[in-house]
């Protein structure tokens, strides 16, 4: 994820290369091309103190290993930005020294600047700081009520992986019905980026554009009563969301 926004922020101008610092013992294409464009790659310590803005881009289990080695040398006034999904506030201001802290739950996309960011402070400057950071980079919520964090990031930060999961079975599903593994994927990927534009553009409900598609009688209604049947995608939509934010949960305990 952290190269994902790397490459957005780059993408969108939102800042010139070499006002970003890199701090990452392993650095992947992006964040060796944001190098390559002027970046700060590998900091010394005396360029860490001078940060105004730290974004944690770690993963969950990583986080305090990650704070340890950098919270000491940050200037008091840092704001923190975490997108480290279930962890809270509270500890991440509590490991770098009770500095102000925004949480936020981005998509990959950000990467494009179509990405979706969710996000919380409680801290004024915190949110105005994590609201410049992520608006160039597609739409933001922000959330009044941090706990609201573990189902945005079950709705939004997991759902990419939801969509290319039914991508995946709808292209096996057309081979299992007599297209060839080429035609397969050219009409299931077209389609759902289609339908996700048309989605965007219209701004009509998902459940009007559904019946617009959805003839009395048709394929597409003999389709439907299996996906939206007494096991279909309601209920496992549901029940899905429901384990991300147990998993969450589980994170930030």
């Amino acid at each position: 994820m952290g190269g994902a926004m790397l490459e957005g922020w780059l993408r969108a101008h939102a800042f010139a290369a070499r006002d970003l610092m890199i701090r990452d013992p392993m650095p992947g294409p992006a964040a060796l091309a944001a190098g390559e464009a002027g970046a700060n790659l590998d900091p010394s310590e005396a360029d860490i103190a001078s940060a105004k803005t730290v974004v944690l881009a770690v993963k969950p289990q990583l986080w305090r290993e990650a704070a340890a080695g950098i919270a000491p040398l940050l200037a008091a006034d840092a704001v923190v930005v975490s997108i480290a999904a279930g962890v809270k506030a509270a500890d991440i201001a509590q490991a770098f020294g009770g500095r102000r802290v925004a949480r936020v739950m981005p998509t990959t996309a950000v990467a494009i600047g179509q990405g979706t960011a969710s996000l919380h402070a409680d801290d004024a400057d915190a949110l105005a700081t994590a609201l410049a950071l992520f608006e160039p980079l597609g739409g933001v919520v922000a959330l009044g009520d941090e706990s609201a964090l573990h189902a945005a990031t079950a709705v939004s930060g997991s759902a990419p992986a939801y969509l290319y999961a039914f991508i995946e079975s709808l292209e096996a599903a057309g081979i299992t019905a007599g297209l060839s593994p080429e035609d397969a994927s050219l009409l299931a990927r077209s389609t759902v980026t289609g339908a996700a534009a048309l989605l965007a553009v219209t701004g009509e409900a998902p459940t009007e554009l559904r019946r617009q598609v959805t003839s009395p009688g048709g394929t597409t209604e003999a389709a439907l009563n299996v996906l939206l049947g007494p096991k279909g995608l309601q209920v496992l939509m549901r029940e899905a969301v429901g384990a991300a934010v147990r998993r969450s949960k589980e994170l930030g305990a």
